[in-house]
């Protein structure tokens, strides 16, 4: 399996990724004219002719036989263009001493404090490859391409989970809050918000702060909840450093996790090393593996072993990496606890 930027070729698997994704990919609609014009924008921008509030780097999953069977993406920067809304979930505190009553509220505050940072999203795989190391080779390789890369992106990276939704595909949050305001159902909603239209937002949702109190208990209950079918996203995001710091999406209370480039543990522990071809043996790892390259990036994750400032990594490896011994690669072993203790973690 290889990552690689999206290209006009892909649409076809793309519009049927899209498909099968059904509603859960509001960032990439099943609109053939929508989907053209999004890998036109992702041509562009890894071609360096968009400014990083534009900037869509959009890639694909890619297996041995040529087949498109996932996408994630990495978003320059949000809310330069427009306006880009988070709730933040804060406190008020109404106390009367003289009664003896002291009240803390957990109070929702609508905010734009994500601005100018970056953002990875639009995560999908195809359920018949949802095995081995590939959800993680297609979620990681942005965290190599923001290593390498660090000028085209924001110092903040965020994530925006999937919210609580119950067996039927109903938010308790929208149903306690948001429907009373937007009088659509969820789906509208997030497809239209996913789309870009998001003016809809400022013109029909309060300004003012929002107390939880006021809320049915169901809604209370799934703030900073995610999607059972989330979970292992977020723990796996959790492990590379990200964390969540009160602010929820507006629709699904879904939690907004964040972390500085710097710190993302495969940024942070990521190499700069010289490809070598050989058998890398029994004394080997998994390694997330870069070829470095923006317009032509390829990211694999492959086992292979460090010597001597070089990776060591079968032939095959390099095929798909297009590269041969003496190439420059950045890699970092894919599991954090690995890295943490084994042979090839970073100094």
């Amino acid at each position: 399996m290889i990552v690689r930027p999206v290209c006009r070729a892909d649409l076809p698997a793309l519009l049927e990724l899209a498909r099968s994704a059904g509603t859960g990919l509001t960032t990439l609609p099943a609109d053939p004219a929508r989907l053209d014009h999004r890998v036109s924008w992702a041509e562009r921008t890894f071609a360096g002719d968009a400014e990083r509030a534009d900037a869509d780097y959009l890639f694909v999953l890619e297996n041995d036989a040529g087949d498109v069977v996932g996408i994630s993406a990495l978003a320059g920067a949000v809310g330069l263009r427009e306006p880009w809304y988070n709730f933040r979930v804060g406190l008020t505190v109404a106390a009367s001493p003289a009664l003896g009553i002291n009240r803390q509220m957990p109070t929702l505050f609508l905010g734009n404090e994500m601005t100018g940072h970056s953002e990875l999203c639009s995560l999908f795989l195809h359920a018949g490859h949802r095995s081995g190391l590939n959800g993680r080779l297609l979620s990681k390789a942005r965290f190599l391409f923001l290593a390498e890369f660090p000028q085209l992106f924001g110092r903040t990276v965020i994530a925006e989970m999937r919210g609580y939704s119950d067996e039927n595909g109903l938010s308790p949050f929208w149903e306690g809050l948001g429907r009373h305001f937007f009088k659509m159902e969820f789906a509208r909603a997030d497809y239209l918000t996913g789309i870009g239209n998001k003016s809809f937002i400022a013109e029909l949702m309060p300004r003012f702060p929002l107390y939880t109190c006021f809320l049915p208990e169901s809604a209370r209950a799934v703030i900073g909840r995610v999607h059972p079918n989330t979970e292992p996203a977020l723990g796996m995001l959790k492990a590379e450093g990200f964390e969540h710091r009160d602010f929820i999406d507006i629709f699904d209370a879904g939690p907004v996790i964040e972390c500085d480039v710097a710190k993302v543990r495969a940024v942070r522990e990521s190499r700069e090393l010289v490809l070598s071809l050989g058998t890398p043996g029994d004394d080997t790892e998994v390694f997330l593996i870069h070829n470095r390259q923006l317009a032509g990036c390829r990211i694999t994750a492959a086992p292979a072993r460090v010597a001597a400032g070089s990776l060591v990594v079968d032939a095959l490896t390099a095929r798909r990496l297009k590269l041969g011994a003496g190439g420059l690669v950045r890699a970092v072993p894919l599991s954090p606890r690995k890295a943490a203790t084994g042979q090839g973690a970073a100094a």
